[in-house]
């Protein structure tokens, strides 16, 4: 007895490790799901998640071979399904193709998850995108708010539906005199400037959206997961992407957070982001820049 008592516990510990469901969240049975970088990392292991609940989950990135193989194994495993998107976040011309793919083909969309994310250029250099904006604000920020704007009419006929934009602590204030920071490039000032760009956009695009039919929160997963973004850097990682996707999943589908919106996530946790994201006029500032930024898409 006390043999299979332990391998109970054994298997209930590897079934909650696995990121089982737990009893607080929506039901996604039918529902439709875009995970944008879901083709590795973080938004691999949150597309399968879905998928296990039910949801029809986009799949996107750039490895087409890689991504029709996770889509592939969604849909085998059930009970959910899965397609793979294509589309590459440096250009905004790509990012707009992405939307009409999912608007003609999704009339509902009831969950995007804002994930893909660079952490710089191979060679730490400052780069630019396709349209010639520095590379880093323009795949982990621009593009994500190109998309979710093309988007939103899917995700109003999706009601109630959720957007979650995966940011991080790691948060520098937006120089708006230098947006695309053509002095003094630093890699880790691009990423954490773009990181709290996410998530002030989030608070303003709250600001905008009925939170009975849609609402935007933004959050932190994990610091240093064993992603490839990490792993490749050389860096040492200090948490998982299970650990991520955890707090990914609890914006994505619990029902704590239902009805809420605006927010930012430290992990599992509400917390308070760099200041700037609480300056109105600044946001408005980010907003007005971007929306110039991307006009003609």
């Amino acid at each position: 007895m006390k043999t299979l008592s332990r391998m109970l516990i054994a298997a209930l510990c590897a079934w909650f490790a696995q990121g089982a469901v737990a009893a607080d969240t929506i039901d996604m049975q039918g529902k439709t799901a875009l995970v944008t970088g879901s083709t590795s990392g973080l938004g691999e292991v949150v597309a399968k998640r879905l998928g296990a609940m039910g949801a029809t989950v986009i799949v996107h990135g750039l490895n087409e071979q890689r991504g029709a193989e996770i889509a592939a194994e969604i849909t085998r495993a059930g009970p959910g399904k899965a397609v793979y998107y294509s589309g590459d976040l440096a250009s905004l011309a790509e990012v707009s193709a992405l939307a009409r793919r999912v608007k003609a083909n999704h009339p509902k969309l009831n969950l995007l998850i804002n994930n893909a994310g660079i952490g710089g250029a191979s060679n730490g250099e400052r780069a630019e995108s396709k349209d010639g904006y520095e590379l880093v604000f323009a795949v982990n920020y621009l593009s994500h708010f190109l998309l979710t704007r093309e988007l939103l009419p899917v995700l109003q006929a999706g009601a109630p539906a959720r957007i979650v934009n995966v940011a991080s602590i790691g948060q520098r204030p937006v120089n708006f005199d230098d947006v695309m920071m053509k002095n003094n490039y630093q890699t880790m000032s691009a990423y954490s400037q773009s990181k709290l760009a996410q998530i002030m956009y989030t608070i303003t695009l709250a600001e905008q959206l009925d939170p009975a039919k849609v609402t935007v929160n933004s959050l932190h997963p994990a610091t240093m997961m064993d992603t490839p973004m990490v792993t490749a850097s050389g860096r040492r990682p200090m948490a998982s992407v299970q650990d991520g996707a955890n707090a990914v999943m609890q914006l994505a589908v619990g029902t704590v957070v239902s009805g809420r919106t605006g927010l930012y996530f430290n992990q599992m946790n509400e917390a308070r982001a760099n200041q700037q994201a609480y300056d109105a006029a600044a946001r408005k500032r980010l907003w007005d820049l971007s929306t110039e930024l991307v006009k003609g898409h």
